[in-house]
């Protein structure tokens, strides 16, 4: 197989892992400009920013087979970009739209609203990470930043799945379900069995 045809496919995969999710929830929805448009909109930075980190986590197990297909560091750099824009406007789009009732839900939301910012807090050591690499201490800790921005992912996995509500029954429930378990492997391949390997 030629690397066109490939990266073709590979560009489909990506495509198809973060806009099947966008899809449906849009097509699930009636969109009026009113009141309702930042709760319609709000999960989508969510559903974006997962499908994204689910393929950067499984990147990692194909990461030398990938650089061999593309510029896999750019691919690296822009994703992660889109995922910081998601990541920021997720939550700061529920807070315009609950307004001062913003931090009841952290009270109403049980544990699982608790997951998603430690999620996102633990998500964000990446990009501050990433911002300060110029100092030694980052470059040094690096592959341990990796690692607890993947731990954040695996938190906000069991966040969205456990309080999205496109992802209570249907299509999605199934593959977020696929995509959290292979997540998990994947990590455990990449930071645990690949690590001992080399």
């Amino acid at each position: 197989m030629s690397r066109t045809v490939t990266r073709f496919l590979l560009f489909t995969f990506l495509i198809l892992t973060v806009g099947y999710p966008i899809y449906v929830r849009i097509s699930s929805l009636a969109w009026t400009i009113d009141k309702t448009l930042i709760g319609n909109l709000f999960p989508i930075f969510g559903l974006t920013a997962f499908g994204l980190l689910w393929l950067h986590a499984i990147s990692g197990v194909f990461e030398p087979w990938l650089r061999k297909q593309f510029d896999f560091d750019r691919y690296v750099h822009v994703t992660s970009i889109i995922i910081f824009i998601c990541i920021i406007l997720h939550p700061l789009l529920l807070f315009i739209q609950l307004g001062s009732n913003f931090l009841q839900i952290f009270v109403m939301g049980g544990k699982y609203i608790w997951l998603g910012a430690i999620g996102w807090l633990l998500l964000i050591t990446y990009d501050v990470g990433k911002y300060l690499n110029k100092y030694d201490f980052f470059v040094r800790h690096w592959k341990k930043i990796l690692l607890i921005s993947t731990l954040g992912f695996l938190l906000a996995f069991f966040h969205s799945i456990n309080i999205g509500s496109d992802l209570a029954v249907g299509p999605l429930r199934t593959l977020w379900m696929f995509y959290g378990v292979t997540a998990i492997i994947s990590t455990i391949y990449t930071y645990g069995i690949k690590r001992a390997r080399n």
